[in-house]
């Protein structure tokens, strides 16, 4: 995949509609603090159109970015940030689940989670709702520049057992700093433009 154009074009908050978009769309799902906002920059190459905070819980909308006029990325809400209050917690889960039924023309879900630490229950249930709202979803282990090369495959499998996947899900470690695991990401990316051809 070569990108060629990306724009940011639609912000939805609690009460925006969802644009009827006709284009596919691929949606990053993760936590607050997983890298979300620096694995998009990465992937579209860019230094700040996804907008990264020092500060977790930031991405409280879910924001459209239109890539190459041929797909969606869909940044979606950052769960389970701590600090943030239960009121503020339900609605962005209510954010996340009508959009995971509301759009039409979602085609993958990419969960990310940090390849540093085993998932969390929160990491857990969003792998359950993404599978239970008819998806199979790609999981990104970000932050693969902070463990050394020798814990790599120890930790991609804690990753692997934690979904109950039995390998026939993917991982891709992916690093926004090296970039390694964009190419891998491409590749999925590339089948769901094949498919819709």
């Amino acid at each position: 995949m070569v990108i060629k154009q990306a724009s940011l074009e639609t912000v939805c908050g609690v009460t925006s509609r969802l644009p009827q978009n006709s284009l596919p769309e691929v949606a990053f799902a993760g936590k607050s603090n997983v890298g979300k906002s620096s694995l998009i920059n990465a992937l579209l190459n860019r230094k700040a159109l996804a907008r990264t905070s020092s500060q977790p819980g930031k991405t409280q909308t879910i924001n459209f970015y239109n890539v190459n006029n041929a797909l969606y990325f869909v940044d979606l809400p950052g769960y389970g940030y701590a600090r943030a209050n239960e009121s503020v917690k339900a609605q962005w889960g209510k954010m996340i689940e009508r959009y995971l039924h509301g759009s039409g023309q979602l085609k993958q879900v990419f969960l990310l989670v940090d390849i540093r630490h085993a998932p969390s229950d929160n990491d857990r249930l969003m792998y359950d709702w993404i599978v239970e709202s008819g998806y199979r979803p790609v999981i990104i282990a970000t932050k693969l520049d902070k463990i050394k090369r020798s814990q790599r495959q120890n930790q991609l499998r804690q990753i692997s057992s934690a979904f109950g996947t039995g390998g026939e899900n993917r991982v891709i470690p992916f690093s926004s700093e090296t970039k390694e695991g964009r190419e891998e990401v491409y590749g999925v990316l590339d089948r769901i433009l094949e498919e819709e051809t």
